[in-house]
């Protein structure tokens, strides 16, 4: 990791539960991010936070610590039944759930306590043995969390630390009233710990902080610097009718390990993956009408290497956290400013070089004012040649063909297109400079 990321706070000279410091030592967790530091010592001293941090800075591990730190120092509550955890960790999106509990897992290991997690798309009974059993720690997307608390399910008597993870898009997502019906049926702010976390600390999010919440210490950590310094960014201005040959163009030039590609609405993501996928890419697409557990399998592919390139929409990537992702490209310069910070954020983490590449054609450049102000700092802007740009590229294929995930399937065709034998599997093409990048 690089040190802009690091901290000089080690993990082992914080008062931690034994336990803690070994899970962490043992996943190579050695220096805290700015955030932990930050966030650690107030927590330990058991008072609340409300932090402001953007994803890939850390604040996962900062509030699981904690949450784990104060469920092995702390009695349990007296008369406790087995349907009451003893900490809730609420997140807005279902695969910001899933990568937390993730992480849950790997500090449990030497532990006693149990995690489970719950979020819609997937079967309410498999999911409620696993609650039957008992979980200590519960994690999960707030919609799913409430009908099992309304079934009788789950009770939240017992509570000892809370978590509300990305608070500000549960705002924009609707879920405060699903929020504030949770934290009425806890004990009493300060009978547990609290943790908020949010992009951005908006007086509505503050709100939210002091009305259920003990007092808690605002915790952030450099606002100004929105987007990381390991992320190179660069824009184009691209014609309509360049557009797509600049991007498969690019692709090729580029020829990213892990990638993921925005764009602004759905039908624009389908046309896309068609181009893409009639390419000879291995590609995934996500969009907000993706079934469930097709979402999951997609994203398990793109995380196990199996999928080179994502395509999505900002709904349905919120709150993705998939490592190594090399490069970000914006096909569509995205309508809110935040939404950037948001996308070029995917690459870029834990102290690794990122690139984020957008395109401002004649439709979205009217945004790029709005996106430079919010991130005080212009985008380094790159030429092309037109001419230079891919020209035999395949047609597109239909959305609903059904296509193997597995394979790349590059086609060895000659002309002015890419070398001839440019599989994945037998190395990278070579770079020519058909974009003839310059500021």
């Amino acid at each position: 990791m690089s040190e802009t990321h690091l901290s000089t706070q080690k993990f082992a000279d914080l008062p931690l539960h034994p336990e803690v410091k070994q899970a962490l030592a043992e996943n190579g967790f050695e220096f805290c991010t700015p955030i932990q530091a930050l966030s650690l010592p107030v927590l330990l001293q058991s008072k609340d936070i409300a932090g402001q941090a953007q994803t890939g800075t850390g604040k996962t591990m900062a509030f699981l610590v904690a949450t784990f730190n104060h469920l092995l120092s702390t009695p349990i509550p007296e008369g406790r039944q087995l349907n009451q955890p003893r900490a809730i960790i609420m997140a807005p999106t279902r695969e910001l759930a899933i990568q937390i509990a993730k992480d849950a897992i790997l500090l449990a290991k030497h532990t006693h306590l149990k995690v489970g997690i719950v979020y819609g798309g997937e079967s309410y009974d498999v999911q409620r043995k696993v609650l039957d059993q008992g979980v200590d720690i519960l994690i999960g997307t707030t919609g799913r969390i409430i009908d099992y608390v309304r079934q009788g399910i789950i009770g939240l008597n017992s509570i000892q630390a809370v978590v509300l993870d990305e608070a500000d898009r549960m705002f924009d997502l609707g879920f405060i009233k699903d929020i504030r019906f949770l934290f009425r049926r806890m004990p009493e702010a300060n009978k547990r710990l609290n943790m908020l976390f949010s992009a951005t600390l908006s007086m509505k999010v503050q709100e939210l902080a002091y009305d259920h919440m003990n007092d808690p210490v605002k915790v952030e950590i450099a606002p100004e610097e929105k987007t990381s310094k390991n992320i190179k960014e660069e824009i184009f201005y691209p014609s309509q009718e360049d557009k797509m040959r600049l991007l498969l163009t690019l692709l090729e030039e580029d020829w990213p390990e892990k990638a993921i590609v925005f764009s602004n609405t759905k039908h624009s993501c389908e046309n896309l993956w068609s181009w893409l996928e009639g390419d000879g890419h291995r590609v995934g697409l996500l969009t907000g009408d993706v079934p469930q557990k097709k979402r999951i399998r997609i994203l398990e592919q793109f995380t196990s290497g199996q999928l080179d390139i994502l395509v999505a929409t900002d709904v349905a990537a919120r709150g993705l956290h998939i490592s190594d992702v090399s490069h970000v490209y914006n096909y569509d310069l995205p309508d809110d400013c935040e939404d950037y910070v948001h996308r070029i954020g995917r690459t870029g983490r834990a102290g690794n070089k990122g690139v984020s590449i957008s395109f401002a054609c004649e439709e979205y450049a009217l945004n790029l004012p709005a996106i430079e102000s919010y991130i005080n700092h212009s985008i380094p802007v790159s030429n092309y040649d037109s001419a230079a740009l891919l020209d035999d590229i395949p047609q597109p294929v239909k959305i609903h063909r059904k296509h193997p995930s597995g394979t790349r399937n590059l086609r060895e065709r000659s002309g002015t297109g890419r070398p001839q034998g440019a599989h994945r599997s037998g190395g990278r093409p070579p770079r020519h400079d058909r974009t003839r990048r310059h500021s």
